[in-house]
């Protein structure tokens, strides 16, 4: 039945795949020394998932946002970020780069006034670091979507 089927990954992925699990989870590892610090590394990944629809993400992502202290109403905005005006101009400029580079077919065109923000307010490893993130959490919101990673119903904090 459908619920049944909502409750339970498609196909045990990392089993079936272990060493590009491995591989996936080594990226993850180097990401740990990240420069861009927790706040931002958790609010661009739950804004990623949020674009592309990955419900086991976006839960994980809302979690650790919490766990960081993050205010419910900062959570809740990822979505309207331009509309509001409680994130700093590096949370801009991060969330910026991160919705470029994961809508690439509705972003054909330049990206140098989006990379010059960036510039702007971070260093070149942030910008490594940062777009690497972008690229990782991309490819998680693959695996979760496509392999129906289940999420569990349970209360946040």
């Amino acid at each position: 039945d459908k619920e049944t089927a909502m409750n339970a990954p498609r196909l045990p992925w990392f089993k079936i795949a272990p060493k590009a699990y491995q591989a996936m989870l080594g990226v993850n590892a180097a990401l740990a020394s990240h420069t861009l610090g927790q706040r931002l590394y958790e609010m661009v990944q739950a804004r990623v998932s949020q674009i592309n629809g990955c419900a086991f993400c976006v839960d994980m992502h809302v979690r650790d946002l919490r766990k960081a202290g993050v205010p419910w109403q900062h959570i809740n905005s990822i979505t309207t970020w331009r509309e509001v005006g409680f994130y700093d101009a590096r949370e801009r400029a991060a969330l910026n780069w991160a919705e470029s580079l994961t809508r690439l077919v509705e972003h054909h065109g330049d990206r140098d006034a989006d990379f010059a923000q960036l510039q702007a307010v971070f260093s070149d490893t942030e910008i490594v670091d940062l777009t690497v993130l972008i690229a990782q959490i991309n490819a998680w919101n693959r695996l979760g979507v496509g392999m129906h990673l289940p999420v569990a119903d349970k209360p946040i904090e």
